[in-house]
């Protein structure tokens, strides 16, 4: 996220000791020493509490850390430099990001039109543009958008990852995953391509090549829980529940907590759902059973966890009819 980022947008407006700090924290961010780029960030904004180069920058260094926990600092530091200055469009731009990923794309896209404005034909604002679309539901507009980013910028690699997330939508696998192949020939891949692709690789029981890919993802941000919920679907598509379960292990260890949001909530379901198809497959039902519920607490409207569940309770015998699962599932609602 951070490779291209404008490391010089340094107003000359920001005092001079400030800005000493502040390139000290491009450069932490640069070497991907997030904690030291905050550090640094921290102490140029107590010198120049005015500085809306300084917040954007603390900003960027909040969201670098890959914590969830920060997101709502990152935020108010993006915020607080467009309140300082508003020319400041990268700063629209971190802070459109933001909205994407707490589930807010409506927002996401009035920054990056206003952003637009001020800077027509920027490749990344193109592209972004595109993605907050798709998530309104406009996949087919997404792809216009994708394609004026790529004129604007042909070598811009995260332009194929998202066009291929618009495929998706669209029910276009092809077009996705040559979108997505054609994406990971760049010297500047992200976890997300890695994944993505591996995840249609292991649709098509191609699960050498899916693993290598979860790994090359998992080499990128360790901490990544998607990389780990990924290798457990792998594992699991191929019936090997031990190996699952290490991996769902590492993609929810003790005490990782997840931003408030839809897709963090979507995201905790999908590592509930592969718990309760681990345990299944070693043949553990108690523990797939409570790993199913607390799946279904987080998203009761999935129909494969309803299946799996109610399976479940035949092959112990509880004697789980329809109307019981059906008062389970308004339990389970109302929990939300």
């Amino acid at each position: 996220m951070l490779s291209w980022l404008p490391w010089l947008l340094f107003w000359p407006q920001t005092n001079p000791e400030a800005l000493v700090h502040l390139k000290a924290c491009s450069e932490s961010l640069q070497r991907n020493q997030a904690q030291q780029a905050v550090t640094d960030c921290k102490q140029a904004v107590g010198i120049d509490g005015h500085s809306g180069a300084a917040h954007m920058l603390l900003g960027q260094a909040y969201l670098a850390l890959r914590s969830a926990s920060m997101i709502a600092e990152a935020k108010a530091e993006l915020q607080q430099a467009l309140d300082l200055d508003p020319s400041l469009v990268w700063g629209r731009f971190y802070l459109a990001k933001v909205y994407l990923d707490t589930g807010r794309p409506d927002k996401a896209k009035a920054e990056l039109e206003q952003a637009l404005q001020t800077r027509p034909g920027v490749a990344h604002f193109l592209s972004l543009l595109g993605e907050a679309e798709r998530k309104l539901g406009h996949p087919e507009v997404a792809l216009v958008w994708h394609r004026k980013a790529l004129a604007a910028d042909p070598k811009m690699n995260t332009v194929h990852y998202y066009a291929a997330l618009a495929y998706m939508d669209l029910k276009k696998d092809d077009e996705a995953i040559a979108e997505l192949e054609a994406s990971i020939q760049s010297p500047f891949v992200t976890p997300e391509l890695y994944l993505t692709l591996g995840s249609f690789y292991t649709r098509r029981k191609r699960y050498v090549e899916a693993e290598d890919l979860c790994r090359k993802a998992i080499a990128l941000d360790p901490a990544r829980s998607e990389s780990y919920l990924n290798l457990a679907q792998l594992y699991n598509a191929q019936g090997l529940g031990s190996k699952a379960l290490d991996a769902l292990h590492l993609a929810l260890p003790p005490g990782k907590t997840f931003a408030t949001s839809p897709y963090y909530q979507a995201l905790q379901a999908d590592i509930q759902f592969e718990f309760g198809r681990a345990y299944a497959a070693k043949g553990s039902p108690r523990e797939a059973i409570a790993a199913y519920l607390q799946c279904l607490a987080l998203d009761a409207a999935r129909p494969a966890a309803h299946h799996n569940l109610a399976e479940l309770y035949r092959l112990q015998g509880d004697g789980v009819h329809a109307a019981e699962q059906d008062a389970l599932a308004g339990k389970l609602d109302s929990r939300k």
